[in-house]
């Protein structure tokens, strides 16, 4: 267990040591040069976000590879299903990547479309499939390769909380455990964990569980057809719900300096508090704050 341990945090620091800092002074921040589009899941394709994941990719000349390893069962992909899909957002053209090994996740071979790409996009199903096949391999070097070069990561659902640091409702047996027996994200946005469906599924109390245990967290509920789009430091939300923020703290325009004189809620503890982002809000990551003009 210890031999385990200490392999991945080599792996962590020395593999990807602006993650592990990150982690290590609990900053919550995304890529420095590149984004992340984390969709809670639904109907996406009657929304601006797939619009906006196209043109930050290249528009007509992107490079896009689609990772459906979440919904991959007994290895089979629906391929018809992903070009029907892919073809209404606009994007008729890109590579299916997918493997259950995580050996062969590990060669240059199968990273060679990544390497190409201008832009990855995670399916949803179950992402502890996802964590099994690609932590700790070349796949995940190069995904973090491709933000540092400006390219966009985004995923749906299970694409969504993977990019995170801490897997909320990773455990294999049912989608309902929060801290399970897959706790462990691409950590593409450090110290923080993405739920998703949150609302359409009344989830909006469950990210308590982690965050008793985990306080240190920044916790992100993505309802559907719905989205958050980060950059650096920065979140913003896009879509027809709600995003709900989970750091310790309450925000609403009644509490903002337009309205400081009708400041007076009574709230509960800290520790039971969120508040909800709508469409075209936007927040400080590292500072925890949304950002109001």
């Amino acid at each position: 267990m210890l031999k385990k341990i200490l392999s991945l945090l080599f792996f962590t620091v020395f593999l990807f040591p602006k993650y592990g800092i990150a982690q290590e002074k609990k900053i919550t921040t995304g890529s420095k040069n590149g984004t992340l589009i984390a969709i809670g899941g639904g109907k996406i394709g009657d929304t601006d976000i797939m619009k906006e994941f196209r043109n930050l990719t290249g528009g007509d000349s992107a490079k896009i590879v689609v990772i459906p390893t979440a919904f991959v069962r007994n290895n089979q992909i629906d391929t018809t299903l992903l070009k029907t899909n892919f073809k209404k957002y606009g994007i008729p053209n890109f590579t299916i990547l997918h493997t259950s090994d995580p050996a062969k996740a590990n060669t240059d071979d199968f990273v060679k479309p990544i390497k190409e790409a201008t832009g990855i996009f995670f399916t949803g199903g179950r992402h502890w499939r996802i964590a099994d096949s690609y932590l700790n391999t070349k796949v995940q070097e190069e995904l973090f390769k491709l933000l540092d070069r400006g390219g966009v990561i985004a995923g749906s659902s299970a694409g969504a909380t993977i990019q995170g640091s801490y897997l909320a409702r990773g455990d294999t047996k049912n989608n309902q455990i929060m801290m399970g027996d897959h706790e462990v994200g691409f950590g593409f946005i450090s110290n923080i964990t993405i739920d998703q469906h949150v609302l359409t599924r009344n989830r909006q109390f469950d990210m308590f569980t982690i965050l008793k245990n985990k306080p240190e967290l920044l916790g992100v509920g993505i309802d559907e057809s719905t989205a958050i789009i980060v950059k650096g430091d920065i979140l913003e939300v896009i879509g027809k719900s709600y995003v709900l923020i989970y750091d310790q703290s309450f925000w609403s325009i009644e509490v903002s300096n337009l309205y400081t004189g009708s400041a007076k809620k009574n709230l509960p503890n800290k520790d039971q508090l969120f508040y909800f982002l709508k469409n075209g809000d936007k927040y400080n990551l590292r500072e925890r704050k949304v950002i109001w003009e």
